[in-house]
């Protein structure tokens, strides 16, 4: 048989059952900002609700939408059906945070995927829920599982991978990446390889482990590792955090911060602001 694409799977239309009543609920809360559904969470509740979708034996896609995402959202509609086809969207970026309480429809608080990397991996050692670590670096995934076992000793690390750049353009190491996964049998899976990257491999895997929660992390692995700095925490309750990592990293996200980001975060909030103002 032969290999499908991830690009060719995504253009199958996906058959989803209806929701329970649980779930109709939690959509019918979910807050709308810079064109995206997201769910009004904290971070605990984040992991209670991936703890009881585990315990049922459910599986989920979980993604963190950072100003970066949302403007990929804004201009490419299949980047956006990525995010509304996920079972989970919580805000991992201050300035969506100010966004919805300027339009009246506050979020309780930021979820940020560098910090469900630590909290869900507690989660799963608590319960025993083994879990994998797919991005990074050659040897940073290896290096985080290290460190989050280090601070949750008894913690199941089903395995970790680093796919060379530009796997998902061959077929073959596409196939070895996601057969490694699927042989592991985790049931949380951290997948750090960049938004749509990361979530298109998501979708292929979940049809191999649909009882298995996967979290769309980006830079979380690397966090996790220490192989890259977060900003401090005053920082990153200003929502500062871009700024940081910009001093940190100017060569790779000077285009991307100062171009794209600042500007679309700039543009949101003036909106905002004005339809609060004059609704």
């Amino acid at each position: 048989m032969a290999f499908r694409t991830v690009h060719e799977t995504l253009s199958v239309p996906c058959q989803r059952s209806r929701p329970d009543k649980a779930t109709r609920r939690r959509l019918r809360r979910r807050v709308h900002v810079a064109g995206l559904a997201i769910d009004p969470m904290t971070e605990s509740e984040v992991v209670d609700h991936v703890v009881d979708a585990l315990k049922r034996g459910e599986g989920g896609h979980l993604v963190t939408p950072n100003v970066d995402i949302s403007w990929a959202a804004a201009r490419d509609s299949e980047v956006r059906g990525i995010i509304e086809e996920a079972d989970l969207v919580v805000a991992d970026g201050m300035p969506l945070v100010w966004a919805a309480k300027l339009l009246g429809t506050p979020l309780p608080s930021r979820v940020a995927g560098a910090d469900l990397i630590w909290s869900l991996a507690e989660a799963a050692t608590f319960y025993r829920y083994p879990i994998y670590l797919l991005g990074g670096p050659p040897g940073v995934a290896t290096q985080a599982a290290g460190r989050l076992t280090a601070r949750h000793p008894g913690l199941l690390v089903a395995g970790t991978d680093a796919p060379p750049y530009g796997f998902e353009a061959d077929s073959e190491s596409y196939a070895k990446v996601r057969d490694a996964v699927v042989a592991a049998g985790p049931r949380l899976v951290f997948v750090g390889l960049g938004f749509p990257k990361q979530d298109r491999l998501i979708g292929m895997l979940r049809k191999d482990l649909p009882g298995t929660w996967f979290v769309g992390c980006g830079s979380a692995i690397a966090f996790a590792a220490g192989a890259v700095r977060r900003a401090p925490q005053w920082m990153q309750r200003a929502g500062l955090e871009w700024l940081f990592r910009l001093l940190n990293e100017p060569g790779r996200l000077a285009r991307r911060y100062l171009l794209h980001d600042l500007p679309f975060a700039l543009w949101l909030l003036t909106a905002c602001l004005l339809r609060r103002l004059f609704s």
